[in-house]
């Protein structure tokens, strides 16, 4: 019975995975579900600790590189504090309305956390008084920046998954 839950599990986990593509919280669905899954069945020790603390480390550094990659793509391309904040605020701004303009999955919201990113990254630097073509450049590194954090978030999934895919058939 143990291999129909781990398998079943499993095949939760994969639409986790799919959600990330989606940009929702995918990560952390699997995290969420394996350590309850691992709490429920902790006599049979399906995982141990040390994955547990793995998959929880890895959804973390996902948050982490997502939620700076387009601050470090604005600050790279010469972008001041504001220029950053903008980046991710727009980020987060942009993906969500991407999300519900832009109806096709994952393209409307990477559009618009990356086009949010690049907006408000070049308007609050302009508004710092950089020319024009310093706050595009910014505008555009933020924007760079903001889609590699976020397919880095999707891989990052795609690697917990499969450690717990591996942790849950390898005995």
């Amino acid at each position: 019975m143990m291999i129909l839950w781990l398998l079943l599990l499993i095949l939760w986990n994969a639409a986790a995975v799919g959600m990330s593509f989606l940009l929702l919280p995918g990560n952390w669905i699997m995290v969420i579900t394996t350590v309850l899954f691992a709490g429920w069945q902790w006599d049979a020790r399906p995982f141990s600790s040390a994955t547990l603390v793995v998959i929880v480390l890895l959804a973390l550094v996902g948050e982490g590189v997502e939620m700076f990659a387009g601050m470090g793509g604005a600050r790279r391309a010469g972008a001041g504090i504001r220029g950053a904040i903008g980046a991710l605020l727009g980020a987060v701004t942009g993906a969500i309305v991407g999300t519900f303009a832009i109806p096709i999955p994952l393209i409307g919201t990477l559009l618009g956390a990356g086009l949010g990113a690049g907006l408000l990254s070049g308007l609050m630097e302009r508004q710092a008084g950089k020319r024009p073509d310093e706050s595009v450049r910014t505008g555009i590194g933020a924007a760079l920046g903001t889609l590699v954090g976020m397919t880095t978030k999707v891989g990052i999934g795609a690697v917990i998954w499969l450690i717990i895919v591996i942790a849950a058939l390898v005995p």
